[in-house]
């Protein structure tokens, strides 16, 4: 292409929204450049007397768009929570192009920059995408696998642990797991582009964090199958009535795998290009809009394609559960009678041009054939599991929360476990890891425990699970009672922030350092003692 042409892009960087007046344009600059105008700035300029100035930049709302909160406080602590949120989202809710907002029974600020979507926070965008609020664990997600064993607690999560990896880093070149959709012809995608080797090192990889592997029990019986059945879910339904047909029962207890995380350094490699890309089309497009509000349009190539690579981020993290589950479920030589599965970190496309983004919120609407979704929403380590049919509540943007929540930090809640001295009281943190997981089998992947991933850091199960229902989010059909759980646990310091061990040079350069200190010390001291 002769540089000299002028581009659609070079007509978006100018102010120029995306559309028909685009195509019009480079049409009318074709016939400029025939007559041997070839001038880019000249050629902008009869282009704006022929088509108008391009229209004002965007800026952030007076009045923040409507918010609803399905979330009820009701001690001190959960109020002063609730009015964080309420802030973050009320900034967020300023930009121009989110016409509604809402926030779950889980709700808590998610970050300190100016708009942050907070967990549990749920908002409707027209025609955009924002990055920041999927955030860069893209596709944070439930899967569940129902299968019938007699395995002890402590075989299946010896056969577990070895199927599943946590922590930083990914899986070792001998130790890779493949899976059919890292070879999907996706990687010309400009956001994907030299991202392969990281959906291959993350493939049955759940990472860190509050993710986890949950093993639990659900019994089946008739109200069970009667509830999926007119939610429309019919072939869970029949697995599960198969099962119990083959077994001449009524009702049985079944075994469940849950596992929750996300895309890992595939997803949050995509997010960073997706934050860059929204932050420079946004500063073309509006005027002081926070970073954390920074979005794609969606009729732009760019909008296309980013939302192409997060179809396939989806597909990807949903291979990684797969592959975790099939791992296991080989070990224990044990087949599944059923599996299924939500994001609650992503965004869903509703309609012709309204995106709905979810930062830790469980889709509750109904799908396009009227059912209502089926959707997970764990509560903490050691409280069942519920299994919902969404209500489709529109006043809530039909979303449910996507677990407990917490009410203060992770730094808030291991405080009161800190001596003077900024260490930690081992003895007391390991009394209320017991106390609190005493009715389950716990393993930690790097084998020291994690307390603010324990019970004692997150917010009332009952609690969050009566404002489900006091909000009218979704009906709880069954309950995943826990038996045991993994989790990464504590690991120490991240490698980034292990001291590294000197080099000679800088060994060199402290003692140099040191010899000075001392000689302006006994310049000091003599001249004390001369005065």
């Amino acid at each position: 292409m002769n540089d000299s042409q002028i581009t659609g892009q070079d007509l978006i960087d100018a102010g120029y929204p995306s559309g028909p007046i685009i195509g019009e344009m480079l049409k009318a600059a074709a016939v400029h450049q025939a007559k041997g105008i070839t001038d880019k700035k000249y050629l902008l300029k009869l282009l704006k007397r022929d088509f108008d100035l391009p229209p004002p930049k965007q800026s952030l709302r007076e009045t923040p768009a409507p918010l609803t909160e399905a979330i009820e406080a009701t001690n001190d602590l959960e109020k002063k929570n609730v009015s964080a949120v309420r802030r973050y989202m009320h900034d967020l809710l300023k930009v121009p192009i989110i016409q509604r907002g809402a926030v779950m029974p889980d709700a808590c600020p998610a970050g300190s920059a100016t708009a942050t979507i907070p967990v549990g926070g749920a908002i409707a965008v027209e025609n955009a995408i924002i990055p920041s609020a999927h955030s860069a664990d893209i596709c944070c997600s439930m899967f569940a696998t129902v299968f019938a064993s007699n395995h002890s607690i402590e075989e299946k999560l010896d056969s577990l642990i070895a199927s599943t990896r946590f922590g930083v880093g990914g899986r070792k070149p001998d130790d890779l797991v493949h899976h059919p959709v890292i070879d999907e012809h996706v990687w010309d995608n400009p956001f994907l582009k030299d991202l392969k080797h990281y959906a291959e090192i993350h493939m049955a990889d759940q990472g860190d964090g509050n993710h986890f592997a949950y093993l639990g029990k659900i019994v089946a019986d008739e109200k069970l199958i009667a509830s999926l059945e007119n939610g429309g879910q019919s072939k869970i339904a029949s697995a599960l009535r198969n099962h119990l047909d083959q077994n001449s029962a009524q009702s049985g207890e079944l075994k469940v795998l849950v596992t929750h995380h996300g895309s890992r350094g595939l997803g949050a490699r995509l997010y960073k290009r997706g934050q860059q890309a929204a932050l420079k089309q946004t500063e073309r497009a509006a005027q002081g809009i926070p970073k954390a509000a920074a979005w794609i349009d969606y009729n732009t190539d760019q909008g296309a394609a980013y939302w192409d690579a997060l179809q396939y981020v989806g597909r990807w993290t949903r291979a990684n559960h797969e592959s975790i589950h099939r791992r296991f479920l080989e070990r224990i030589d044990t087949p599944a009678l059923t599996d299924f599965g939500n994001e609650h970190n992503f965004v869903w496309k509703r309609g012709e041009n309204l995106f709905l983004h979810g930062k830790g919120a469980t889709p509750a609407w109904n799908d396009p054939s009227g059912n209502p979704l089926l959707g997970l929403i764990p509560l903490n380590m050691a409280a069942p599991i519920l299994l919902v049919l969404g209500h489709d509540n529109e006043d809530y943007l039909s979303f449910a929360p996507h677990g407990a929540g917490r009410n203060q930090s992770r730094t808030a809640t291991m405080k009161p476990f800190r001596n003077k001295d900024g260490t930690l009281d081992e003895e007391a943190v390991a009394r209320t890891v017991a106390d609190s997981t005493k009715e389950i089998a716990v393993r930690w992947f790097y084998g020291k425990p994690d307390l603010s991933e324990t019970p004692v850091a997150y917010k009332s199960a009952d609690q969050v699970k009566a404002q489900i229902q006091q909000f009218n989010l979704a009906d709880v059909i069954a309950e995943i009672e826990p038996l045991g759980c993994i989790m990464a646990g504590d690991p120490g310091p991240r490698p980034w922030q292990k001291e590294k061990p000197l080099t000679p040079k800088q060994k060199r350069q402290l003692q140099h350092r040191a010899e000075r200190r001392r000689v302006r010390q006994d310049l000091g001291s003599r001249d004390w003692e001369e005065a």
